[in-house]
C-alpha cells in the first residue's frame, strides 16, 4: 500500500473513531499528523509545525473573542431584532437576506472567509432567537458566500480567469460567474424547502414584527448608561456601550476589507478595546468562546497539511490527467475538487486544477466553460464542511443546538454536498449544457 493511500485511509478512520467515541477530533488529527508525517513519511517536527494553521487559528480565536464579547452585552440582540424590522416580521425571508448578504459581499470583491466571518456570528444568532433551524442559516448563508464567489471581481473568479488566460483557453468570466450563482440559488431553494423554511411564511408574522417595534423603537441613544451594570434595565434598547460596539463591528469591516487588516488580528484589537471599556462586565467571555471547535478544526487542518507535504493531494489530482473520456475526466475532476475543497484551500485548488485539466479543457467535443463552471462549482459549494474555514465559522458561532450535535449535522450535510454537488454540476454544465454557452 502506497504512503499516499495510507494516509487517505487514516483520514477515514479518524472520522470514524471521532462518531463511535466521544473525542475530539482535533486531538486524533495531531496524533495522526505526528505518526504519518514523522514516523511513516520521515518529516522533521519543524515541518509539523509548519503545517499547523495558524492564520486560521488566529481568525477563529479572535473573532469569536470579539462577538463573545457582542453577544454578552445584547448588542447582537439588538441587531437581529432591526434585522426582524428589515423583513417586517417574515422570518421566513432572514435566511434569503443572509444569503443576499453573502452574495454580495463576496461579488464585489470580499473574500469568502472575511464574508463568513462578519454574518456567521449575527446569521446564527438570528436563528437562535426566533427559532430558525441554525444549520438552514448557516448553510443558507454560506451558499450565498458561494454564490457570489466566481465573480470578476473576487479572488476565486480572478483565480479561474487568470489560469484559463494564461493557458489562451477560451472562457467567458461573465458566464462562469452567472453559471455559478444561477447554481447556488437553485441549490439554496431547496436546502430551504428541505429544512421546512416554508413554514416560516405564516400568518403570524405580523405578531413578530409589531413584539420587534415595541421592543426597539424605544432606543435611548442618550441614556445613562453603566455598560457593567448586568440588571438588564436597558434590554433592547440602544445604548452608549451597544453604540461603541456597532462601531466597533463596523471598524471590524473597514479594517479587514478596506485596508486588508488580518480579521484575526482586528477582531483581538477591537474585542480589547471593547473589554476595557468595560472590564468588569467581560466575566465568562474568554471561558465561552468554543475553544474545542478551534482544536478540533486546527487539529485535522494540521493533519491535511501534512498530507500535502507527503504529496496526497498532488497524488489525487493527477489521476484526472490519466483518463481519455473528457466527460468522465470532468465528473472525475469535478469529484475530486469536492473531496479535496472540503478539507483544504480552495483557492489552492483551483490555481492547481486548471493545468490539470487542460487535456479537457481543450477537447472540442466539450464545452470549456460548461467544464470549468462544474468545476468551480464542486469546489467551492463544499466550504460548508466543518474543516473549511468556513464551516468551521458555523461551528464557532452555533447556538441553540449542542455543539457535538451541530458538528454532526453539518458533516452529514457536507457530506451530501460532496456527494451530490458536483454531479449535479457536472450534468448541468458538461452534459446537459446551459442555453447561453
Amino acid at each position: 500500500m502506497s504512503i499516499e493511500i495510507g494516509a487517505i485511509i487514516l483520514l477515514l478512520l479518524m472520522f470514524i473513531i471521532g462518531a463511535i467515541l466521544p473525542i475530539n477530533i482535533g486531538i486524533i488529527g495531531f496524533v495522526a499528523a505526528f505518526i504519518m508525517g514523522v514516523l511513516v513519511s520521515g518529516l522533521s517536527v519543524d515541518e509539523i509545525f509548519s503545517a499547523f494553521p495558524a492564520d486560521l487559528f488566529v481568525l477563529l480565536a479572535g473573532v469569536t473573542f470579539l462577538f463573545a464579547i457582542v453577544q454578552k452585552n445584547g448588542t447582537i440582540d439588538l441587531i437581529s431584532r432591526w434585522g426582524l424590522l428589515l423583513v417586517k416580521g417574515n422570518t421566513g425571508l432572514i435566511p434569503w437576506v443572509m444569503f443576499a448578504l453573502g452574495a454580495i459581499l463576496t461579488s464585489i470583491g470580499t473574500s469568502a472567509i472575511a464574508s463568513a466571518s462578519i454574518l456567521s456570528p449575527i446569521a446564527l444568532r438570528v436563528a437562535f432567537q426566533y427559532k430558525i433551524n441554525p444549520l438552514m442559516m448557516g448553510l443558507m448563508l454560506l451558499i450565498g458566500v458561494t454564490a457570489g464567489g466566481f465573480s470578476p471581481l473576487h479572488l476565486f473568479g480572478v483565480i479561474v480567469n487568470g489560469m484559463m488566460d494564461s493557458q489562451n483557453l477560451p472562457h467567458s468570466p461573465g458566464l462562469l460567474f452567472l453559471n455559478t450563482f444561477i447554481l447556488c440559488v437553485f441549490v439554496a431553494i431547496i436546502v430551504f424547502i428541505l429544512f421546512g423554511g416554508l413554514r416560516f411564511f405564516r400568518k403570524d408574522s405580523a405578531h413578530l414584527y409589531t413584539a420587534a417595534t415595541v421592543e426597539t423603537i424605544d432606543i435611548h441613544v442618550n441614556q445613562v448608561d453603566n455598560p457593567e451594570d448586568n440588571s438588564g434595565k436597558s434590554e433592547g434598547r440602544l445604548t452608549w456601550y451597544r453604540g461603541f460596539t456597532l462601531l466597533g463591528i463596523a471598524l471590524l469591516v473597514v479594517l479587514a476589507l478596506g485596508y486588508n487588516v488580518h480579521m484575526g488580528f482586528a477582531g483581538f484589537g477591537v474585542g480589547l478595546a471593547l473589554f476595557l471599556m468595560a472590564p468588569k462586565r467581560q466575566e465568562g467571555v474568554l471561558q465561552s468562546m468554543p475553544w474545542p471547535i478551534i482544536l478540533m478544526v486546527t487539529g485535522i487542518v494540521t493533519y491535511v497539511g501534512v498530507l500535502e507535504q507527503i504529496g496526497v493531494i498532488e497524488y489525487m489530482t493527477q489521476l484526472i490527467a490519466g483518463m481519455n473520456n473528457s466527460v468522465m475526466a470532468a465528473l472525475t475532476a469535478s469529484y475530486i475538487g469536492g473531496i479535496i475543497s472540503s478539507f483544504a484551500s480552495t483557492t489552492g485548488f483551483l490555481a492547481a486544477i486548471i493545468p490539470l485539466a487542460i487535456p479537457i479543457l481543450q477537447d472540442p467535443t466539450v464545452s470549456s466553460i460548461g467544464v470549468i463552471s462544474s468545476i468551480s462549482f464542486a469546489s467551492s459549494i463544499v466550504d460548508i464542511s466543518p474543516f473549511s474555514t468556513n464551516g468551521a465559522m458555523l461551528l464557532a458561532n452555533a447556538q441553540g443546538m449542542n455543539q457535538n450535535e451541530f458538528f454532526r449535522k453539518l458533516l452529514i450535510a457536507s457530506a451530501c454536498f460532496v456527494v451530490i454537488g458536483p454531479g449535479l454540476a457536472w450534468l448541468i454544465f458538461v452534459v446537459i449544457g446551459t442555453p447561453w454557452g
